[in-house]
């Protein structure tokens, strides 16, 4: 990685290759229920990387958030650090030219590697729109969080109410908190149109259609909308090529889930593949 710490890359399967920077492992027990209880299929990754390689891709995987946990990089970890270390990623793993697909955050990073590379193959964004995305309510969301996470260092608390984010504290460290601060900070001034004219790779772009997030007070009362502007700007996106999908009746979590993602997901990429036969 950018910070010359390591990461464990996998791979399954064989045909073109997909980069999914996510974990396979599968959880269990009290950790799985809990995850379960917030709408978390304790086996997403293992799920779409296994469903994705019966498809007849090769699917490369890399726990890349576990490995932010881990290996925090709260100085250090701006959108040119992010998409250096997802192309570390698929070098390690011997691809070249390779798909991306991430949801949410790593949505947004699969983005900013595509503004930076000519070897993506096609882009996938889940769980985040490329136009009108949430970047100054994430800056506000991520300070919240570390200012939290300044605060509530040390101290022990009891499980929140599942789906109760206002009650809900931040017991991460502040270096790993801080790291997300220095990511949409690095974004401040991102131009998202200038920036969407110079993509030409097949992409998608799929969300929730109540993919829309009011946090309380000491969120500063931040909204976080990522199904309600991808709805209005679909039009203006598919004009400009991209493929959009807005799942009714989904929320942030639901969309993520395997059965909604990969029958979306394995069709898309495998259209696209074929659309660019000289790759």
């Amino acid at each position: 990685m950018h910070d010359d710490t390591t990461i464990d890359v996998s791979v399954r399967g064989e045909g073109p290759a997909v980069l999914l920077p996510v974990s396979t492992t599968v959880i269990e027990g009290e950790a799985a229920e809990q995850m379960r209880a917030w709408g978390v299929d304790p086996a997403l990754g293992h799920t779409l990387a296994t469903g994705l390689a019966e498809a007849g891709f090769r699917v490369v995987t890399a726990d890349y958030e576990g490995h932010l946990t881990d290996h925090p990089k709260p100085d250090t970890l701006t959108a040119d650090a992010v998409a250096a270390d997802l192309l570390a990623i698929a070098s390690a793993a011997g691809a070249d030219r390779f798909a991306y697909y991430g949801y949410s955050w790593l949505a947004l990073a699969g983005l900013q590697l595509a503004l930076r590379t000519d070897r993506l193959t096609a882009l996938v964004m889940g769980g985040y729109p490329p136009l009108g995305g949430p970047y100054a309510a994430m800056r506000g969301v991520t300070a919240a969080a570390h200012r939290m996470a300044v605060a509530n260092e040390g101290k022990q608390f009891a499980e929140a109410e599942p789906g109760d984010w206002d009650t809900a504290e931040v017991t991460r460290r502040p270096d790993q908190t801080a790291q997300y601060v220095t990511l949409y900070e690095s974004l401040r001034d991102f131009d998202e149109r200038a920036a969407l004219k110079t993509l030409t790779v097949p992409r998608l772009a799929f969300a929730g259609a109540d993919d829309n997030i009011t946090y309380g007070p000491k969120w500063d009362d931040a909204h976080v909308a990522i199904g309600e502007p991808l709805a209005r700007h679909r039009a203006e996106l598919e004009a400009s090529g991209w493929t959009v999908e807005v799942i009714p009746g989904a929320d942030h979590l639901s969309a993520m889930r395997p059965e909604t993602v990969l029958p979306i997901l394995a069709p898309w990429l495998a259209g696209a593949q074929a659309a660019r036969p000289h790759v």
